[in-house]
């Protein structure tokens, strides 16, 4: 049910001029392996301490636990990070100190549930523009402060900017692509929903 994000975001991206939504290397094989196996070590290296960083990121052994262990399964309880806590072998305090950490730093861009917004009423599209080079960075940030825009990226192609547009109601979608439209002056391409897919993709920190 939950989801931690990493920070090279579709959001991101588009911000940056970037040309990869999630902007995470795939591991090798044998890592993925061993991962799924609980155990192994395929690349020979020593591992790090636990509070040793291990990327750019400074990231340590810890956060990258707290990442993998956050990307579902989230317990629907009472105590759930007491619960993911005791998964790990630390406690709630700092569970709860790191994640925040995560968040305030931009390695996770969001930590929370992921709903199916059209059985909450809403709807979401996916939408497009044809964005001016030169005009690439100012749009972005105008279409990025719409509240109901997510995922916004570059790709190269005529329409170079796409963006998701998820709101309350399905007439919502409508008035917000009128209002994008006018911020921007330019005309917003929308590409409803024809088939669902579910896609349970886990990024390994």
């Amino acid at each position: 049910m939950s989801a931690a994000r990493p920070s090279e975001g579709a959001r991101t991206a588009a911000r940056q001029g970037g040309g990869n939504p999630t902007g995470a290397a795939r591991p090798p094989e044998g890592a993925r392996t061993a991962a799924r196996q609980g155990g192994g070590n395929p690349t020979g290296a020593a591992r790090p301490p636990e509070g040793a960083p291990v990327n750019g990121l400074g990231l340590d052994a810890l956060d990258r636990r707290i990442i993998n262990a956050l990307q579902g399964g989230f317990p629907l309880s009472d105590t759930p990070y007491q619960d993911v806590a005791e998964g790990l072998g630390i406690d709630e305090a700092t569970l709860l100190a790191r994640l925040q950490r995560l968040l305030d730093t931009g390695v996770l861009t969001r930590f929370g549930p992921m709903f199916q917004i059209e059985r909450l009423g809403g709807r979401f599209v996916l939408a497009a523009q044809a964005v001016p080079e030169e005009r690439f960075e100012a749009v972005t940030a105008l279409v990025n402060a719409f509240p109901e825009v997510a995922h916004n990226y570059r790709r190269t192609h005529r329409l170079n900017m796409w963006f998701v547009l998820a709101t309350e109601t399905p007439e919502g979608i409508d008035d917000v692509i009128r209002r994008i439209e006018t911020a921007t002056g330019l005309p917003v391409f929308a590409f409803p929903k024809r088939r669902e897919f579910f896609v349970d993709m886990r990024l390994q920190a």
